[in-house]
């Protein structure tokens, strides 16, 4: 379905390198700021080992993944929202995602320049944050001058949106960002509509080694972040990426030496569905086992129009097993024989992990 997750940050952060580990690329990630140009896309499947088991049962003759796409976007300096290094660029390609990872370095190598000299992950964070809450006050204030040119017509509507408009332009010049959930629903639609880059869901990934320094460093992050409600995950990318090149016997022979139960590229990938507001459901029979993406509070019909759209205009009931019950009875046929196999309504709320068949007629 193409939903697109930025990866942010300053130059020399290791962005790249993460792109590459997470894609399994091999786009450049040289030691000098601006090595990424153009934005580096790829295509990553959501590592759900539940679709193995359900091949367990099935035995189709295809998996197919849900999958996100991850963009890799130049490295943003001080000042970009008045154009300096790439900065426009940047905050162009940013105005493209749906959900922003923010990578921040929280280690030290002398050999990995850093383009303000010294490591301190917060003030790092800063800069993006603040060069995203600058370009959202410039894209405010040109929306409330135009709005300011109709104030004269007696229309309520304008009048409501000026005022929203001046609210939202006094919370970014106190430095905050904007969270939809403290407005209205109508509010919300309003303010979708300015494509603000401080709205988009965000998270960080910091860049860490496994000294105390770094883990310092990290920790001064996780405060910082809290202050907007945004999580960190803590990620060794320069591991994580020799991680990704090994094969499959060698991954897990790795990671239980490691006492791991999976790659943290698994936990960077999965928070990005999470903040984006979205689980999966799946189809299963014997030509394929299928992952469909969704909003987490998809009614049954517009979960049967990710399928198809003819599945959501001619809905008429949806066959559901949850995911734990379809494993547990083996199956379908299973599930029905006790009980699990039930009907569903247009008001059914799909959870994650349904085993869906829906009925329709067109």
């Amino acid at each position: 379905m193409g939903f697109k997750c930025g990866i942010i940050g300053l130059p020399n952060v290791g962005k790249s390198t993460l792109f590459n580990a997470l894609t399994k690329s091999a786009i450049p990630a040289e030691n000098f700021p601006f090595c990424t140009i153009e934005p580096n896309v790829g295509i990553v499947p959501l590592p759900d080992n539940r679709l193995d088991m359900l091949q367990d049962i099935v035995n189709s003759k295809k998996i197919i993944r849900a999958t996100l796409d991850l963009v890799d976007i130049a490295g943003l300096v001080k000042g970009a929202s008045e154009g300096e290094g790439l900065g426009n660029a940047f905050l162009s390609n940013i105005r493209e995602m749906q959900a922003l990872a923010h990578v921040v370095r929280c280690f030290e190598d002398q050999n990995i320049t850093h383009v303000d000299g010294s490591i301190d992950p917060v003030r790092d964070a800063e800069i993006i944050n603040l060069e995203l809450i600058f370009a959202d006050i410039e894209t405010i204030s040109k929306r409330i001058l135009k709005t300011e040119k109709l104030l004269k017509t007696s229309d309520q509507e304008i009048k409501k949106n000026y005022e929203l408009l001046m609210t939202i332009k006094s919370k970014l010049e106190s430095g905050n960002f904007i969270s939809l959930i403290e407005y209205s629903e109508d509010e919300q639609t309003y303010i979708k509509t300015l494509n603000l880059l401080t709205v988009k869901p965000m998270f960080y990934i910091a860049n860490v080694s496994d000294d105390k320094k770094s883990m310092k460093l990290l920790s001064n992050l996780e405060d910082f972040a809290k202050q907007n409600d945004h999580d960190v995950v803590p990620t060794f990318i320069k591991i994580e990426q020799e991680i990704s090149l090994l094969n499959d016997d060698e991954k897990n022979e790795y990671l239980e030496l490691m006492g791991m139960d999976e790659p943290v590229l698994n936990k960077v990938i999965f928070k990005g569905y999470e903040i984006l507001g979205l689980h999966t459901f799946f189809t299963a029979g014997p030509q394929e086992i299928r992952a469909w993406t969704i909003p987490t509070n998809a009614l049954a019909p517009n979960a049967a129009g990710v399928i198809h759209t003819d599945f959501q205009r001619g809905f008429i009931k949806a066959e559901v097993i949850g995911f734990t019950d379809y494993i547990n009875n083996n199956g379908e046929s299973g599930s029905k024989e006790n009980g699990k196999w039930r009907l569903e309504g247009k008001d059914y709320l799909v959870k994650d992990g349904d085993v869906i068949h829906f009925k329709f007629n067109v």
